[in-house]
């Protein structure tokens, strides 16, 4: 076997590295091309079961659903890079994705909508308003500039006394309807103040260090281009 695709499944699905078995539709494989175009790029396996076993595929049928799903069910398209592999008489494809500059990239679903993915750890899950408002202003040249209010004093004080606060519980304790909420957010995101944890539960932010640490107060201009997880550089 090749030593680079052993390696791969050595390691098993990861925040870089996802399995299929088998696809019967381009959809599915759309999901995981906008979830790695989305966050640090990464390579899809055509052929390799989650347990790391080679099944195999039909490299000319795959090839075609692949070129499918990039072209027609993601939205821009995603660039990709097709690699064939032998092992024992069997094929396993490769689908190599980098980080796109195009952000998001969604994928078309089953109901017709178009959805932005994003991959945390061995998920795809979909982008909410607060990640997709951060690749926003992630693309800006000049920097972002936060003003610390009122709401943001808020909000940084409760999180100074509570390990994580939700998107609907900065709303409650804020009186703030959900735009202005998801746009102060996504600035203390974006300038590494705060962090982001998800799951398919929803997401949960925190400060990114710690309170005792920094005093915010007046205005900050965040020239940070960063983000503050691994998650989303």
């Amino acid at each position: 076997m090749n030593r680079f695709l052993k390696d791969l499944i050595r390691g098993g699905e990861n925040q870089k590295v996802d399995f299929k078995y088998c696809i019967n539709d381009s959809r599915k494989i759309a999901r995981t091309l906008s979830a790695f175009a989305n966050t640090e790029g990464g390579i899809l396996l055509l052929g390799v079961r989650d347990n790391g076993s080679i099944a195999g595929v039909n490299s000319e049928e795959e090839y075609y659903m692949i070129e499918t799903a990039a072209r027609i069910y993601c939205r821009p398209e995603v660039p990709v890079a097709i690699s064939q592999y032998l092992v024992n008489g069997k094929t396993v494809i490769g689908v190599e994705v980098e980080k796109g500059d195009k952000r998001p990239y969604k994928a078309k679903s089953d109901d017709g909508s178009w959805k932005a993915y994003y991959r945390n750890n061995d998920q795809n899950l979909v982008a909410g308003r607060v990640l997709l408002k951060l690749w926003n202003l992630s693309e800006r040249k000049s920097g972002v500039m936060i003003r610390f209010g009122k709401a943001e004093r808020l909000l940084l004080d409760y999180l100074r006394h509570n390990e994580y606060i939700s998107l609907s519980a900065f709303r409650r304790i804020a009186r703030l309807p959900s735009y202005r909420a998801e746009k102060i957010i996504a600035g203390l995101l974006s300038c590494g103040v705060l962090a982001m944890d998800a799951s398919e539960k929803g997401y949960l932010y925190r400060l990114s260090h710690d309170p005792a640490d920094e005093a915010f107060t007046g205005e900050e201009e965040a020239g940070k281009k960063g983000f503050s997880r691994s998650l989303f550089p």
